[in-house]
């Protein structure tokens, strides 16, 4: 169910392999599928006409891409982990909001692991320390097979970006960090095997 891409992933070319995939799960030619990864610096935002979240400076430190899911602008990057599901609703429960929650879920558990507790906020999608934000969530959908799916700031190097935009579109946002957070360096292959164990609890 898990297949992990490694770090310093184009974003294009990730986002093909997605487009890719979800066809292939549509035609039932694979199962159930989560992208673990780390990409190369990129900003990316969903398909609205408020691009004001990547307006606050004129010059980014780096590329933009305009994608097909929900959301206002956020960071990916060297140091934080992307998961993205490509899951078939249709063999589970056709409600995406659900879907989101469970993404939420299976960050929770996984920072709880950890020490961090975590929490959700109302009426705002991802995942949060008390007010500061630690992950990420924008998923797109093709018949109900699944795409896109959390980032989760797991080192302290990855959040320097954060503060040329509005993350996610909310002003005055602070973002943290699981490295922050417990005040000790977490490498990337232990975050990816905690968070594996939540996914496979949540979308068994």
């Amino acid at each position: 169910m898990f297949q992990d891409l490694g770090a310093g992933l184009d974003f294009q070319e990730t986002w093909d392999l997605q487009e890719d995939l979800v066809q292939r799960r549509r035609d039932q030619k694979i199962g159930d599928l989560i992208l673990l990864l780390e990409h190369a610096p990129v900003y990316t935002i969903g398909r609205t006409r408020d691009k004001s979240s990547l307006e606050v400076h004129q010059h980014l430190p780096h590329p933009v891409v305009e994608i097909n899911r929900g959301g206002q602008g956020t960071f990916h990057g060297p140091g934080q982990l992307v998961g993205y599901a490509i899951l078939d609703l249709t063999q589970r429960i056709k409600d995406l909001h659900l879907h989101l929650r469970n993404l939420e879920e299976a960050i929770i558990i996984s920072l709880g692991t950890l020490g961090i507790t975590a929490i959700r906020r109302e009426g705002q999608t991802g995942v949060w320390v008390e007010d500061r934000k630690i992950a990420s969530l924008g998923v797109g959908v093709r018949s109900w097979v699944t795409l896109h799916g959390f980032a989760l700031n797991v080192q302290k190097l990855s959040l320097a970006p954060f503060q040329m935009i509005t993350p996610c579109g909310i002003d005055g946002v602070a973002m943290t960090s699981v490295e922050t957070e417990i005040n000790r360096t977490v490498s990337m292959e232990e975050i990816k095997n905690i968070m594996t164990d939540s996914l496979q609890k949540v979308f068994r």
